[in-house]
Order: C-alpha cells, then sequence, then structure tokens
C-alpha cells in the first residue's frame, strides 16, 4: 500500500498556490474533544504540507463543522464523525476544473492527533497537535490612573513563555519599576511591584479583571489605593479575519489571525509583528518557495470591524476586503 505522496499535479499546484494565497489559522476555544484548531502536518514526497483543521459546532444537525485550511485556501470538511476519540471526514479540494477527494480517519488522544489520509493517489500520514492559545491576559495594555492631581500612563506588558507560563512588565515614564507572582485565572488579574523613584523606593499590589479589552483594577500601597483604568492595546485589530482575496486565479477565502501581543498568521504563514496605527494596518511575510522566497507585503485600513486593503507580491498586488469575527466570551477566560 502506498504512503506519503499525492499526485504531482496537487503538489505543483500547492506550490504555485504559495505565491498568492496563504492558509487559515484560527485560535482554539480550548474544549473538549476535537473542539477548537490543529496543527498538522502531511508529507509530499521530500517535503511537508502544513494544514489547519478546525472545528466547531454548528454541523448538520448539531453535529460537527470543521475546515481545512491549506496552502489552497479555506474548505469546509464534509461527513465528520467523531467518537470514541476516532475521527473520520472527507475532504474536497478544487483546482480549477480538477477536484480531488480524499478520507481522513485517525485518533485524538491528549492533544495529539495521528491518521491516515487517502485519495485514489495512495495514502499520507497524518500527524499533529492541538493549536496552543494564548492568554487573554497577553499583549500591551494602556494603564490610565492618577497620583494626586497628575493623569499618568504606564503601560502593563504580558508576554507568556514557550510553555505559556505568564510574565509582565510596567512601563512608566516615572520611575523604575519590577513585577513579581503575576497571575491570570478567570479573568482577575494580580500581581506584585516594586518601585523605585530617584532615592525612593516602595512595593504595591494590583488586583484587577479583564472583561473584553478592558483591564479595570486597583493599585495598593502605603500610600493608599489608586484606580487604574486599562485598554488592550491594538484591540481593533486583534482577533480573527475571515478574508477574500482577489487573485489571477479568482477569488479565494482566506484568514488572518493577530494575537494579542500583536504577532499574527496569514494562513499558516507566521507573521512577527503587525503595525497598527490611526486605523491603517500593515505587516509583511516571506514565503518559501522551493530555494527561493518572495516577499508580502499588506497595507489597509480597519473601519467598523471592515478591513480593506491590498496584498503586493512579486507577481502583482490583491484587492482584500475581509470581516472581524465577533464571538462570544467564553466562561472563565
Amino acid at each position: 500500500m502506498r504512503r506519503g505522496t499525492f499526485s504531482q499535479v496537487t503538489l505543483c499546484a500547492c506550490l504555485l498556490m504559495t505565491l498568492l494565497t496563504a492558509p487559515v489559522w484560527a485560535q482554539p476555544p480550548g474544549g473538549r474533544g476535537i473542539w477548537g484548531d490543529w496543527q498538522v502536518k502531511i508529507p509530499f514526497g521530500e517535503r511537508e504540507m502544513n494544514v489547519i483543521l478546525s472545528f466547531t459546532r454548528g454541523g448538520p444537525e448539531g453535529g460537527w463543522a470543521g475546515q481545512w485550511i491549506s496552502l489552497f485556501g479555506v474548505n469546509d470538511l464534509k461527513d465528520i464523525k467523531f467518537e470514541d476519540n476516532t475521527l473520520r471526514f472527507v475532504h474536497v479540494a478544487r483546482f480549477g476544473d480538477n477536484e480531488f477527494i480524499s478520507t481522513f480517519s485517525g485518533t485524538i488522544e491528549q492533544d495529539k492527533l495521528t491518521g491516515v489520509l487517502s485519495n485514489d493517489q495512495g495514502e499520507s500520514d497524518v500527524t499533529g497537535q492541538r493549536s496552543p492559545r494564548l492568554s487573554p491576559a497577553a499583549g500591551r495594555w494602556e494603564m490610565k490612573y492618577k497620583v494626586g492631581d497628575r493623569d499618568v500612563t504606564s503601560t502593563l506588558v504580558v508576554t507568556p513563555d514557550k510553555e505559556g507560563r505568564l510574565a509582565a512588565r510596567w512601563e512608566s515614564p516615572f520611575g523604575e519599576h519590577e513585577i513579581s507572582d503575576f497571575s491570570y485565572e478567570r479573568r482577575a488579574v494580580n500581581f506584585k511591584r516594586k518601585s523605585k523613584m530617584q532615592d525612593r523606593q516602595w512595593e504595591s499590589t494590583f488586583n484587577g479583571t479583564i472583561a473584553g479589552d478592558a483591564l479595570t483594577g486597583t493599585i495598593k500601597s502605603e500610600m493608599g489605593d489608586v484606580d487604574v483604568q486599562g485598554a488592550r492595546l491594538g484591540a481593533a485589530a486583534i482577533g480573527t479575519w475571515n478574508l477574500d482575496v482577489e487573485t489571477e486565479w479568482g477569488p479565494i477565502k482566506q484568514r488572518l489571525v493577530v494575537h494579542p501581543d500583536m504577532s499574527a498568521l496569514y494562513g499558516t504563514m507566521p507573521i512577527k509583528k503587525v503595525e497598527f496605527a490611526d486605523g491603517k494596518l500593515t505587516f509583511g511575510m516571506v514565503v518559501p518557495f522551493g530555494d527561493e522566497e518572495f516577499k508580502m507585503d499588506f497595507a489597509g485600513k480597519i473601519t467598523d470591524g471592515k478591513l480593506a486593503g491590498q496584498m503586493t507580491t512579486s507577481r502583482g498586488t490583491q484587492e482584500i476586503k475581509g470581516a472581524k469575527v465577533v464571538r462570544p466570551q467564553r466562561p472563565g477566560r
């Protein structure tokens, strides 16, 4: 039984589409079973294809709905079945007048996915894992408060390490500040802070609550209590965007995910830094193509939850329009 390769036609189409498109990536809700996004690798000869499998409730008769997100774009999965840790689905990909139908059968255990993808070209072993999620506390927070009659604006920067543990720093125009014992649980933010200004030193604590893109709380010290109003910087850009992209191949669906730390994914292509100011959003990325690399640059504007702009590549310019996905806040987040 043959494993590991699809047709050369499929692989060439994949490589060509790299210059024009990128797959989608979505942040997982951390639910049970298959709910969420799965980072999957599929071998193509000596190459590997990165795919995102994204599952939500809302399919036929209240079952599962899913998407296959790859270099080809976004395709809805069909006939999704998940029972006793066994996952099955059908994937249909179209390239021009050609249609490729594959079936998947595999298992999910402890956030790991293994299985086999089969079509008329043979079989490929599939491995994957649940996508990690970034804490809602991560990112940059503009913190406003009063010290006496003076209005002060500082920045709380929360960053996770590779294991997801959170650390923070306090950036202020006045003095030096060191944060310790930072914690986030069920929307509650707590930390200790040591501050120094000239020859004066003091300690304080912060207790606050995150509600969406707002962080409110109180700084407590021997000098009294100070109320703080915080707002997430870049909130209008952060989140998942469903995109419509005009390419020379015709219109395709894409997705952009901007993380709270302003890193992002355009499809599965990582973006180190998204710039966002005055409603203007820009980013660049490098797409590998064989032994070469191609740069893609996006510039657009966000207005009332809508994104419009252009992606400039070596093959020309693509018009992109999109809308931000609005999801209800999940309990305990």
